[in-house]
């Protein structure tokens, strides 16, 4: 789903946009010294999973040995009143019961409740208004049910009635006689119907134009809530922010509408030479065979067409395999245009586009089946085949939304815009209806996920004809870990509206980015990435499978990682301390000190700049921070250095930027002690010990026999003086440097020791 509704924008630029916008409210940063937020333990600590693998989830990340989920095939039948926007149908369900469990009664989704007067749904929207529920329209909203029964199937069909309680947008009906485990069945059958929304919170609608309504029709019939191995029954209401959790099955669904209806919808047309005249048939099939977009219902075509046999019937008989949903548009408005998809295995599938002559042009949906096509196949060769045999874009009043095989998009959509919105909303067939995640829980792991893929492919369409800058993460800092945002791990229905573009879309998305481009590579992401897809291909992953996959495949401990972008709120900032020639010369090298200040660790990647202009790129992996707040390294540069510039591409959240650059002119020089006086073997006359002192890499390193090596940092305040508190010693030299005390710092004993 897009996160705006009343234009549909591409979804990386609305991502540059914002992060611009917030960058010009972030408060100027002044060279101040921040105190240190850092602790390795949190970020490094032990246990990030607080639960072992079972034997439905193995610790590596893919579904158990004994994995199961319950499946839900729909057969509908539905009449559409193009007057009075009512729909009245006919749902039966056969639910099938893989689960260990006997259930002795199940749970139902009843969306359209959102849209009564009392819904919670309601009751939660501001005064100041939102883009969910009915946006203000006063109608007789919600399901109406007739009747439920339960269909008995022995030597004679029986229907017997079933109790059921409504509460709010769930139903629970009780089952006649339990549901067996492993493999129990029960037909289920609901007679019910609901009035359409103008804008039913974004994601379905009525949209009117010059040659009539445009039904663009969602979340509207009962259907299964998930039962499964994590919580049992999912029982979340539906309040309009959050999205679907759904179980899969096959859908056979058959729409009555008026006879000047085309009819658009999730899967195959079966019975399209029924329904559609001949000529508007034959180009409807050449569509399916041409690389290029053919029209199959040309804008004259509607003008002259919309408004007869408008009091005749029609019945469109689809049908979908493996889907979680099923999804459908009518309308005698409808521009029809389609071209061939091509699929990696060879298969073939149908790219379409549904529109009004109001969105038509070569500058607006003209190009819409081009678009699907392209992100569809693009998305088919990067990390798993399209499953369906047709893939069908309708503008109708929505911002953007998503489901299998249909999407709809914003009528008004053109250019960028128009490619954005429906390269995500394709994106979408990837997650979550390939990938049936719990959006109503964690909506990151599909809005998020798609954002980052439509990045991808926006990069690559048509040559970069839409490609988008990086993103600026200095930028964007303050909006991605202001200390007000929630994490990303909350449900939609828990953050605040304002914030779900961020928390779902863009920064998961980004973290993504991160990952792939700066800690594991793009080789190792896309494999890992892939592999998860694969691995929970129609199947129910929870965020730790999600987590411990691509850690499995990877390679990696990302524990860090994800506690600290995913389930904390943490906020980055490393800055550049000071540099030191080695022995205070430039010709042999530099020692530069970096320090991680706040909650978040990341690689080092910093540019050197000597005098001669030449710059140098240094990365440090991500385990300098496992066990230190600072570090110091040594870098084989040959002359002074004129700046050096932490994370020169911006490509992590740094909120403070006034200490990512070293200058010449005003950076922290410190002096290096030159520790040649100080090497040597040195004994005492009152043991018989010797210690060793040598040089490595301008640190003083001590031996003591039948002790440890340990090093010693130079005493601040006191000339020639070193200490170790781990050690518990202190060495003060003389000034010749031919001798030393040893200090014992537990009791300040002092033993002399003389150079041999």
């Amino acid at each position: 789903m897009k996160i705006q509704s009343s234009k549909a924008l591409l979804t990386m630029a609305l991502f540059v946009g914002i992060s611009s916008v917030w960058a010009q409210q972030k408060p100027a940063t002044t060279a101040v010294t921040p105190v240190n937020n850092y602790s390795y333990h949190d970020a490094f600590g032990p246990h990030f999973y607080t639960k072992n693998g079972t034997s439905t989830r193995s610790a590596s990340g893919q579904p158990g040995v004994e994995y199961w989920q319950n499946r839900a095939d729909y057969q509908i039948t539905a009449k559409l009143n193009a007057t009075t926007n009512e729909i009245i149908g006919t749902d039966e369900i056969t639910y099938t019961n893989n689960s260990p469990d006997k259930l002795g009664f199940v749970w139902l989704n009843l969306d359209q409740n959102l849209f009564k007067e009392d819904s919670r749904g309601n009751a939660v929207v501001p005064l100041t208004g939102s883009r969910n529920g009915a946006q203000g329209q006063v109608f007789d909203g919600g399901n109406k049910i007739k009747s439920v029964k339960v269909i008995s199937v022995g030597k004679k069909k029986t229907e017997i009635e079933a109790k059921y309680v409504v509460t709010d947008t769930r139903m629970q009906i009780f089952l006649p006689e339990e549901l067996a485990s492993k493999g129990g069945t029960v037909k289920i059958k609901i007679e019910f119907s609901f009035t359409a929304p103008f804008e039913g919170s974004d994601r379905m609608g009525v949209l009117e134009t010059k040659n009539g309504k445009i039904f663009t029709i969602a979340q509207w019939y009962p259907r299964m809530c998930v039962y499964d191995d994590v919580r049992g029954w999912n029982t979340h209401p539906y309040l309009g922010a959050s999205e679907f959790y759904l179980e899969y099955g096959n859908f056979d669904v058959k729409l009555t509408v008026p006879a000047n209806h085309y009819v658009v919808g999730s899967g195959e047309l079966i019975n399209g030479a029924e329904v559609l005249p001949a000529d508007v048939f034959k180009r409807y099939k050449e569509a399916g065979s041409s690389d290029k977009t053919v029209t199959i219902r040309s804008a004259e075509e509607v003008s002259a067409t919309a408004n007869t046999n408008a009091s005749g019937e029609k019945t469109w008989h689809y049908q979908i395999k493996n889907a979680r949903d099923f999804s459908w548009a009518s309308s005698p408005a409808f521009v029809l245009d389609g071209a061939k998809i091509n699929l990696p295995s060879g298969k073939k599938s149908l790219a379409l586009s549904a529109y009004p002559v109001e969105s038509a042009g070569e500058g607006a949906y003209g190009r819409s089946t081009e678009y699907v096509k392209a992100a569809i196949e693009h998305y088919s060769k990067t990390w798993f085949e399209y499953p369906y045999p047709a893939a069908t874009n309708v503008a109708g009043n929505e911002g953007g939304m998503e489901y299998p095989g249909i999407v709809f998009c914003s009528w008004e959509s053109k250019g960028q815009d128009l490619w954005g919105v429906t390269d995500h909303e394709f994106g979408h067939i990837w997650f979550p209806m390939i990938v049936g995640s719990n959006e109503r829980l964690f909506g990151w792991m599909d809005e998020g996920f798609n954002t980052f893929i439509n990045s991808l492919s926006t990069a690559e369409f048509n040559k970069g004809e839409y490609v988008e800058a990086p993103t600026d993460l200095h930028k964007a800092a303050e909006s991605f870990t202001r200390p007000t945002l929630e994490t990303i791990m909350s449900s939609p229905d828990n953050m605040k509206e304002a914030n779900i573009g961020m928390l779902c879309y863009f920064k998961p998305s980004s973290g993504l980015v991160i990952l792939r481009e700066q800690i594991l590579g793009k080789e190792r992401f896309d494999t890992a990435f892939r592999t998860y897809i694969e691995r929970w291909a129609y199947k129910h992953p929870q965020p730790d499978d999600f987590f411990r996959s691509m850690e499995n495949v990877a390679g990696e401990d990302l524990s860090w990682f994800w506690r600290s972008w995913y389930v904390n709120n943490w906020r980055f900032d490393q800055g550049i301390n000071s540099i030191k020639y080695v022995k205070n010369d430039p010709s042999k090298g530099v020692v530069i000190t970096v320090e991680n200040f706040d909650k978040m660790p990341m690689p080092v990647i910093l540019d050197v700049k000597t005098k001669s202009g030449k710059v140098t790129r240094v990365k440090l992996p991500v385990e300098i921070w496992q066990r230190n707040t600072v570090w110091s390294f040594k870098h084989n540069s040959t002359e002074e250095i004129e700046s050096i510039t932490l994370d020169p591409d911006h490509v992590f959240p740094d909120n403070n930027e006034s200490n990512n650059v070293w200058t010449s002119g005003n950076g922290k020089i410190e002096k290096d002690v030159i520790l040649d006086g100080y090497l040597g073997t040195y004994s005492t006359s009152r043991a018989p010990l010797k210690i060793d002192f040598t040089e490595k890499n301008s640190t003083l390193n001590v031996e003591i026999t039948n002790f440890p090596k340990f090093t010693v940092a130079p005493v601040e305040n006191e000339k020639d003086t070193f200490e170790s508190k781990s050690a518990g010693l202190k060495f003060k030299f003389n000034e010749a440097k031919t001798g030393f005390d040893m200090i014992i710092l537990g009791n300040g004993e002092t033993i002399p020791f003389t150079k041999k």
